[in-house]
């Protein structure tokens, strides 16, 4: 089974977010790590290939820095890497995205293509779904188990709304967005990271796949950080007064009833 992993490099979860000086996107000083549920993606699709044999590809779209989710991906089991280049990657919405991916593994039968349920950073959940469209491919999101089904076909498990899940029979090449959570993480082993010195990384740039901000179909104008507030309403009267107020600012201010 040969199988692509997407893996995109975001914002550290612990690390403080700073603007650049247009608010149009994150400041490249801050800690970066891969995105969680692509990190799912990498162990669902390492465990696939102990099951089935096979390959497993990883590839990452951003700029020099984003080569280091590929290092780790090679260090943890895959097989070879491919790293999109650009200094405007982080510019690209998850259209153009799904265009620069699709046009650098042009040329290649990918049984499977993981991604991860949404970035941690953008959120979209849109990257994986468009990477099918554009191949002709069937998909299937918010997976949560995977197993064969006889000759080039695959039974996942797809988790609903309200606790509840779907079992869908579906044929490959197949695209599948992974949820966080349908496994345990390995971490690198010492012989794992000498290993990925030699495996293959290849590289090419978004000018090379002819994929630019001009492909994009959605335009982010600004980023505002949360600001932080704190305040205290005391409710006056008896506790049934008191119960009364309550119950009508979580249902008229709060909306939460």
């Amino acid at each position: 089974m040969k199988i692509l992993v997407c893996l995109k490099q975001v914002p550290a979860k612990d690390a403080p977010l700073k603007l650049d000086p247009q608010a149009a996107w994150i400041r490249d000083d801050v800690s970066y790590e891969v995105n969680e549920p692509d990190a799912f993606a990498l162990e669902t699709a390492l465990r696939l290939k102990e099951a089935q044999g096979g390959e497993v590809v990883a590839l990452t779209l951003g700029p020099a820095r984003a080569a280091q989710v590929l290092r780790e991906a090679l260090a943890k089991g895959a097989d070879r890497a491919l790293h999109l280049e650009g200094a405007d990657a982080h510019l690209l919405d998850p259209f153009a995205a799904a265009e620069a991916i699709t046009r650098a593994i042009a040329g290649e039968s990918f049984d499977l293509i993981l991604t991860g349920l949404q970035s941690d950073d953008g959120g979209y959940g849109q990257t994986g779904v468009i990477v099918a469209e554009l191949l002709g491919a069937p998909h299937a999101t918010i997976i949560m188990h995977i197993e064969p089904a006889g000759e080039k076909r695959i039974r996942v498990k797809r988790e609903l709304e309200g606790g509840n899940f779907q079992f869908v029979e579906m044929p490959t090449p197949a695209v599948l967005t992974i949820q966080s959570g349908i496994n345990r993480l390995r971490y690198a082993t010492l012989m794992g990271i000498k290993q990925a010195k030699n495996k293959p990384l290849a590289r090419t740039t978004l000018e090379e796949l002819g994929v630019s901000p001009s492909l994009n179909r959605q335009r982010l104008r600004r980023l505002f950080l949360p600001t932080k507030s704190k305040g205290t309403t005391l409710i006056p009267g008896t506790p049934k007064e008191q119960a009364a107020i309550l119950l009508e600012h979580l249902r008229n201010d709060a909306r939460v009833l």
